[in-house]
């Protein structure tokens, strides 16, 4: 009979979902044993959860993120895929109107994988529990860290027969998402508050889930209306991603002063009135509504600096959205938090298990992809009313003035729209948009004139109905 892991060789993940699971994935193999904590009873398939109320809504996964989470799991695209999940090219699939007009469905760059996210959560899981080396708790709460300012040494737990109980561990990644109690933990163990930055364009999102027209329920692309940040007034978006077993995922966006309803009578009309094309309101004319509207506010980016804290706990890190949380409308934060889980492996790898400092080089690592995600997201929303107490920086209005350039240049220059998504997609990072052939390409401007209206193909009009 094998002998058990020292404390020592255990890791510990807080959160089952997205990011906490490729977490785990990531420490397999580098701790003896890796025990999920998870509060919610997690389902043996793709349902929805009380502690996930986020995945009614659309969820992008951008190639980035599944390219990361290829080298944690190999063959879980394929696995996706299987599952009903799909990969369309970007922009290839793409009928989407940005600030500066309707972007061309330029050979594929990138590509995106469209999916329910439970559909995507139960796929990932189902990968990460089949090995052996993991151990899930579910049903159980985290009730704080083990330990003191200068090592986390394990968590506290309350299983669902409500009794508490410790548990040691050699490491503890926090992946509770936007509601984790990090700083409340930390400041526990005698440590000072981190330094916190909160953009909130007041968005509320509206969902609901269609049967699109049985001709358009095969291929069809994902149509997008993008707000503009910088005209007078609230910014409204909506965009149709279509799913698994021929379904559309609608979801409209508004900042304050011009929020959706959260009524099912409402919906369509937003659509079809509010957005600055009606579009996604004229498909939705022809599809079936399949549940209510699901609604809510929590939308806001928020970001700890943990990196920058002048002195951090050995054996205790912070992912995904417990680390920064975006306005989901990017759809950069599955990404991002599969990218983390990357770097975690890598970094652990590199340093050895139990290094000196391992813990804090790691914070400092993840917040690489985390600083570019940031980037991307408050770059828009700081320039609606209300999101900061402060307005946009200089350096906001700078960047935003260049980043509105290029967009205006991809609408008719394909090379341009590539670097775009190159940035957009986290395959790269944003200095490729800082090469002399992007600038001289943003000063000349788009090659190509103005589309008048959105690229659908008189094949994709016709089977929607359009025609």
């Amino acid at each position: 009979m094998s002998e058990r892991p020292s404390p020592a060789e255990v890791a510990v993940v807080l959160g089952g979902s997205h990011t906490g699971m490729l977490a785990a994935r990531a420490l397999a193999g580098l701790a003896d044993r890796v025990v999920v904590v998870e509060r919610d009873a997690l389902p043996a398939g793709p349902e929805p959860r009380k502690g996930l109320p986020q995945s009614r809504h659309v969820h992008l996964l951008w190639s980035g993120g599944v390219l990361a989470m290829e080298e944690l799991l190999p063959g879980i695209g394929e696995a996706l895929r299987a599952a009903g999940a799909r990969r369309a090219p970007v922009t290839t699939d793409m009928v989407a109107l940005s600030p500066r007009g309707w972007f061309r469905r330029w050979p594929e760059s990138h590509h995106i994988v469209l999916a329910g996210r439970d559909l995507l959560d139960a796929t990932v899981r189902s990968s990460v529990l089949a090995d052996e080396r993991i151990e899930l708790r579910d049903g159980t709460e985290v009730l704080g860290l083990l330990g003191d300012a200068g090592a986390v040494t394990g968590v506290r737990l309350r299983g669902r027969d409500g009794h508490e109980s410790t548990l040691e561990a050699g490491l503890v990644v926090d992946a509770t998402g936007r509601g984790s109690a990090a700083p409340r933990w930390l400041a526990e163990l005698g440590l000072p508050a981190p330094v916190c930055r909160e953009v909130d364009s007041g968005l509320a999102y509206a969902s609901r889930l269609h049967l699109a027209p049985e001709p358009a329920r095969d291929g069809f692309p994902v149509v997008n209306v993008q707000a503009d940040p910088r005209a007078d007034g609230p910014g409204r978006a909506g965009v149709l991603l279509p799913i698994e077993n021929g379904r559309w995922l609608v979801t409209l966006s508004g900042t304050r002063g011009g929020e959706p309803g959260s009524s099912d009578d409402d919906f369509e009309r937003f659509a079809r009135e509010e957005l600055r094309h009606p579009v996604i309101g004229e498909l939705l004319a022809r599809a079936e509504p399949l549940s209510g509207v699901s609604f809510t506010r929590t939308t806001a980016n928020r970001r700890h600096y943990y990196e920058r804290m002048p002195s951090w706990p050995e054996n205790f890190t912070v992912l995904g959205d417990a680390l920064a949380a975006y306005n989901p409308v990017y759809g950069h934060g599955l990404a991002v938090g599969a990218q983390s889980a990357l770097i975690l492996r890598e970094t652990v790898r590199r340093r050895g298990w139990g290094a000196a400092g391992l813990a804090r080089r790691i914070q400092k690592a993840v917040a690489r992809p985390v600083g570019a995600a940031w980037d991307l997201a408050i770059g828009q929303d700081v320039f609606y009313p209300g999101a900061t107490e402060t307005g946009p920086t200089l350096r906001d209005r700078l960047v935003a003035g260049y980043v509105d350039r290029l967009m205006h240049t991809a609408t008719g220059n394909g090379r341009i729209a590539r670097r775009v998504t190159d940035v957009t997609s986290l395959e790269r990072r944003a200095e490729v948009l800082l090469s002399p052939s992007v600038l001289l390409a943003a000063a000349v401007g788009p090659l190509k004139p103005r589309l008048t209206g959105p690229p659908l193909t008189a094949e994709e009009m016709k089977n929607a109905g359009l025609s």
